[in-house]
């Protein structure tokens, strides 16, 4: 089992910055890749950035310049730094960890992004 849970959300003005982190406990050994999804009301999760163990990473074209995903292998953290914010980037954002080993996939609980106009 992999816990994972999210911390830095909020509220902010556009144009501000937040950076996200997502803290993993348990049996990560074997997690590879990470990655964070956001979803708002009545729409489907959506992919915002992953980052594999080797740190390659892939982002959605809506965040490209503008957020930064990263991971510290050692504190098994995994971050989402954002920058230039704007309102269509609220949304409840999520973590998640690929397990290598079993293709099981972990999610965290979430946290909220609000950018204001």
């Amino acid at each position: 089992q992999v816990q994972l849970v999210e911390s830095g959300g909020g509220l902010v003005q556009a144009g501000g910055s937040l950076r996200l982190s997502c803290a993993a406990s348990g049996s990560i050994f074997s997690i590879n890749t990470m990655g964070w999804y956001r979803q708002t009301p009545g729409k489907q999760r959506e992919l915002v950035a992953t980052i594999t163990s080797a740190g390659t990473t892939k982002y959605a074209d809506s965040v490209k310049g503008r957020l930064t995903i990263s991971r510290d292998n050692a504190k098994s953290t995994l971050y989402l730094q954002m920058n230039s914010l704007k309102p269509e980037d609220t949304a409840v954002y999520y973590c998640n960890a690929n397990d290598a080993r079993t293709g099981y996939v972990y999610w965290g609980q979430g946290t909220q992004v609000t950018v204001s106009s």
